[in-house]
């Protein structure tokens, strides 16, 4: 998908000349190395994607180059839409019947629609299905492309039993495709030798894998966009392929989460991606299923741009990310470095050292209640209740800093007075057990279950309105997405309601909280997770959530730049979990705002000790202080402008106030690097972390020679 706009009249003028304004499109049109002999008998297209179908509603892609250059084969003729029968053969192969197109004109802007009819194949036409439904399936499949979003095209599919009898049917597939390795791609054979392509996805894994990763051989990951463990689970349903010159992403359009899947393969000859969906019932006759609205786009770079696409099509459908307050971006210091030894005189005792460094935010972790699910204050910690919190808070805010409360939803730990007096809030399985929240040992309470609900809103008016904290940190993996639910006493219409519903729970927390104060910080951090998009509603600012490495604190802050916006309130987590516990660079080179869990003046615990020493006393002020000067994050990054697994360096931007800021990252790195996103003029490079003048460039197309380890942040001012 291109990041350019296409205007309205290249927009029509480009349709109209591949093939949607005519029935057919030439086969001379067409590069031999995807055709497999088969000329395309309908096609629809626009300056970055062409979709043909041939008149077995088989179907291919091509990436239209902006440079006008040769478009590039995206996938071969194949079946890419079927229904998956239940005696395990699939209707795959069906009979061009009818075509249509028309205008749109929607809350996505003007396009395009195309629309194709067929009905499963008979033996006769030449074209063998297996089983009854012969003859017996009608597809409709529905594209739309529209000039706002180039490069994207919006499906819909649907199947009807024109047959006397039901069918039995398993599952179904949409978008099932295979990208061709790039045109030049050569040989990927030895331990050093560069992949042929990288992958996005969206789901989420209890080892906490990263997001982004290079699709190697043997490469096989099903991102079921469910529950994959007892309490990990949802996500962004997007799959997103690369390689050097285009790739291409699958995904839904849905306004809550679906149980599907989005599997990526390395397969021998490229890379294959899917939607899946397990469909166990029958179709009676003269019924029809709809599969979920689903797009298939292309792009050059990486999968900023599709993720970026899709933010603005779903805001657009009414999910749209909520404005950060101007505290939103503030430096963070986090109690949980104390864990659970955590005490009010410990927090009070350090925070002399949070106001000295800068930092604004002090963050109550977990620790200071009685118990999961009940929320009252610990008395061991707390012994005269309100009274202890309140003291605490006053002298928070005595020396100018703001404090935020740590919280779990939707969690009642055994022992509870929740769980003794309220067996009724909990989530059942089919079994009728309860699932379980593992690393606290609790068990899910159902979010689509009103007196779970209002019991929730309670909490946030006592944290909010009875106690005066000025932002919430709601936390834990099981956050992410619940299993359904099938619990008696709530009565849901279906079991599903429970993860559909989900959102609207964490939003109902969220217009509490901003109701009791306008202002109010709400980070919610599902530990590690792949955070699901359709609760990007309910919050305002987004940490990298346990990140297991620097790696991930730079690609989580890619991904959700583009989920939340450019200029999204994200902040890099404790820097104590990056490479060797001290790497801000990956944090503020990024946009990201800088957050740290240290301990002082002591720390009481024998090992795993996050003190601040003298030494990196010094690093820490200096990041932090770098950090409040520039506030990179209230700028706009710029994550088109590289592809982080091709380019190397690896590189960043943040365009903020007339100047671009580039960060570099390597292990070790000594060579060219190029400043891309710059308009045409000439530019004083400074490495700002080491305060020092690197000469002029000149833009565009500036080259410059540069050497350094781990990491270089320069600024890019015009002269």
């Amino acid at each position: 998908m291109s990041s350019a706009r296409t205007s309205r009249r290249r927009f029509l003028k480009l349709v109209a000349g591949t093939g949607v304004a005519s029935r057919v499109l030439a086969a001379s049109a067409l590069a031999p190395a995807a055709s497999g002999g088969t000329s395309g008998a309908v096609a629809i297209a626009d300056g970055a994607l062409r979709i043909e179908f041939d008149s077995r509603l088989r179907s291919r892609a091509w990436h239209v180059r902006q440079d006008g250059g040769e478009s590039l084969p995206l996938t071969r003729w194949a079946a890419t839409e079927y229904l998956l029968l239940a005696d395990g053969s699939r209707v795959e192969q069906f009979a061009l019947r009818h075509e249509e197109r028309s205008a749109v004109d929607d809350p996505h802007g003007h396009g395009v629609r195309l629309t194709l009819l067929g009905t499963a194949a008979s033996h006769s036409e030449g074209a063998p299905q297996s089983g009854a439904a012969s003859g017996q399936i009608e597809k409709r499949v529905s594209i739309e492309l529209h000039e706002r979003y180039p490069g994207f095209a919006f499906y819909r599919v649907s199947y009807r039993n024109l047959s006397s009898r039901p069918i039995a049917l398993r599952g179904w597939r949409s978008a099932d495709l295979e990208l061709l390795p790039a045109p030049a791609a050569g040989s990927s054979h030895g331990a050093r030798a560069e992949p042929q392509f990288w992958c996005y996805c969206g789901s989420t894994h209890a080892d906490r894998r990263d997001w982004v990763q290079p699709v190697k051989a043997g490469f096989s990951q099903e991102n079921f966009m469910g529950m994959t463990a007892s309490d990990y689970g949802g996500g962004t349903p997007i799959a997103d392929v690369w390689h050097r010159d285009c790739g291409i992403a699958v995904g839904h359009l849905e306004s809550s989460p679906r149980l599907l899947s989005l599997p990526v393969t390395r397969s021998a000859r490229g890379a294959r991606l899917a939607i899946a969906g397990v469909l166990e019932r029958d179709l009676a006759p003269g019924e029809q299923f709809n599969t979920p609205e689903t797009f298939l786009a292309t792009h050059r770079g990486d999968y900023f741009v599709t993720l970026d696409a899709y933010r603005r099509i779903m805001a657009e459908r009414g999910l749209v990310s909520p404005r950060a307050p101007e505290f939103a971006y503030e430096p963070i210091w986090c109690a949980w470095g104390y864990e659970y030894a955590c005490t009010s005189q410990l927090i009070e005792a350090t925070l002399p050292k949070v106001q000295e460094l800068g930092l604004k935010w002090v963050v109550i972790d977990d620790g200071w209640q009685s118990k999961i699910g009940d929320w009252n204050l610990n008395r061991a910690k707390y012994p005269r209740g309100d009274v202890d919190m309140l003291a605490l808070l006053a002298d928070v805010r005595k020396r100018g800093l703001k404090p935020r409360l740590w919280y779990t939803p939707l969690a009642a730990a055994p022992g509870s007075d929740l769980l003794h007096d309220h067996t009724d809030m909990l989530l059942l399985d089919k079994d009728g057990a309860p699932q379980a929240v593992t690393y606290w040992n609790c068990f899910y309470l159902c979010p689509a279950y009103e007196k779970t609900r209002t019991y929730t809103e309670s909490l946030i008016r006592r944290f909010i309105g009875q106690w005066g904290f000025a932002g919430l940190k709601v936390d834990g993996q099981h956050v992410n997405g619940v299993a359904p639910c099938y619990n008696p006493v709530h009565r849901h219409a279906r079991p599903e309601e429970s993860l559909e519903k989900l959102q609207d729970f964490l939003h109902a927390m969220f217009v509490t909280a901003r109701n009791l104060n306008p202002e109010v910080v709400m980070e919610l951090c599902p530990c590690g997770t792949a955070y699901s998009f359709f609760n990007f509603a309910s919050m305002n600012q987004a940490p990298a959530s346990d990140p297991e490495s620097s790696w991930q604190v730079r690609h989580k802050g890619k991904t959700l730049k583009a989920l939340m916006g450019p200029s999204a309130a994200f902040a890099g987590d404790h820097v104590e979990l990056s490479d060797g516990g001290d790497d801000f660079a990956s944090t503020a080179g990024i946009g990201a705002i800088v957050s740290t869990k240290f301990t002082w003046p002591k720390d009481p615990k024998p090992k795993d000790s996050f003190l601040l020493t003298p030494e990196r006393e010094a690093l820490w002020r200096k990041w932090i202080a770098l950090y409040n000067e520039r506030l990179l994050p209230k700028g706009t990054y710029r994550g088109e402008l590289y592809d982080i697994g091709f380019d190397k360096p690896e590189t960043h931007v943040v365009e903020k106030s007339g100047r671009l800021y580039y960060a570099f990252y390597a292990p070790s790195w000594n060579g060219p690097v190029s400043f891309r996103g710059l308009a045409a003029g000439r530019y004083r490079l400074r490495d700002y972390f080491n305060a020092r003048d690197l000469g002029e460039i000149a833009a565009p197309g500036a080259l410059k020679q540069l050497a350094f380890e781990r990491f270089a942040l320069l600024e890019a001012i015009p002269v």
